[in-house]
């Protein structure tokens, strides 16, 4: 039975082992470079690059390998064919379920290694700025290209793919099910799972002009909110100014609409504005930021990896269920 797994699933599997090659070549040659640099802007390129290659990972085991494992067999009826010889049910899918999530697994865990390997140099420079002007690893766009969350990521989608395939014995539907699927999860965990997953530190800080990062505003409410220095390499969740009673100030207080430039006067000096803002601080006003600090990259990491195989075992165990009602 595993040698008739391995023969069904060597091609889909031997093009992403060409794919991660050409990757890991790519970054064994590039990566020697950064080392020691303070300016890494030629490579944002290759830098998004990796995160998009982590993130589409993921979709290609389950669209590519999960979903035809299962659901081309029972298309073609053969799964009939092997379960009339000495190889029960059970048998079958445990072999094609744990060919098919070790395979992912490693794809996934050997590419997430060298991409954070390759990216270290970037990270650390990113972990001691206070402003927007670099991504620290714990960021939701880049926490996930990081670290062991890609094996989480990569093992649900083949689950997922299996499922999905198993689900609705139509391998066309099944793809699109599973990318579907698979895009929500992704989408949906860093917004509203991951920030939970620890409670968030909370720290309040004094509006200093130098400190303002953003200002923000509209023709029809003036200036809306204004964004401090947040902690280094920090994942800042809400950035709010606090009036001095501790609520949060939305609209702005009128006493500082005056500090936004008039339409046609041309922009104000550099730093006026912020110089402006400041007068918040003199009538009792603070900024509170609400915030998952770098330190906790790790912690996150391994909650988010047990959390996605926790779903895992789920759709694994729902895969052994429904594998009584196939014919």
């Amino acid at each position: 039975m595993t040698w008739l797994t391995w023969r069904q699933f060597r091609v889909p599997a031997l093009s992403v082992l060409a794919g991660l090659i050409a990757i890991a070549v790519v970054l064994a040659i590039t990566g020697p470079d950064l080392v020691g640099r303070t300016n890494f802007s030629d490579q944002d390129t290759l830098f998004g690059g990796t995160i998009l290659a982590l993130y589409l990972l993921p979709a290609v085991i389950g669209v590519f390998w999960g979903v035809p494992m299962i659901t081309r067999e029972l298309e073609s009826g053969t799964h009939s064919l092997v379960w009339n010889q000495t190889v029960t049910r059970k048998q079958w899918l445990t072999t094609k379920l744990g060919f098919g999530l070790l395979a992912a697994m490693l794809a996934a865990g050997l590419l997430g290694w060298a991409v954070s390997w390759w990216a270290s140099p970037i990270d650390a420079l990113a972990a001691t700025q206070t402003d927007r002007g670099m991504l620290s690893r714990i960021m939701p766009v880049v926490f996930g290209a990081r670290g062991i969350v890609p094996i989480g990521y990569a093992a649900f989608a083949l689950a997922l793919g299996v499922a999905a395939g198993m689900l609705l014995k139509r391998t066309v539907a099944a793809m699109a099910v599973t990318l579907v699927t698979l895009a929500a999860v992704l989408v949906l965990v860093p917004s509203f799972v991951r920030p939970y997953l620890l409670p968030p530190q909370t720290q309040t800080v004094a509006i200093v002009g130098k400190d303002i990062t953003n200002i923000t505003g509209n023709d029809d409410q003036g200036i809306t909110e204004i964004g401090m220095r947040q902690p280094a390499g920090a994942w800042v969740l809400a950035n709010e100014t606090v009036d001095p009673a501790g609520n949060v100030a939305d609209p702005l207080p009128s006493f500082v609409q005056t500090c936004a430039p008039r339409p046609g006067a041309g922009p104000p000096e550099r730093g006026t504005l912020e110089q402006c803002m400041a007068q918040l601080g003199a009538h009792g006003y603070q900024q509170r930021l609400t915030f998952q600090p770098g330190s906790r990259f790790w912690p996150l990491q391994w909650l988010e990896l047990a959390l996605y195989l926790a779903m895992t075992a789920l759709l694994t165990w729902f895969c052994f269920r429904r594998l009584r009602h196939l014919s």
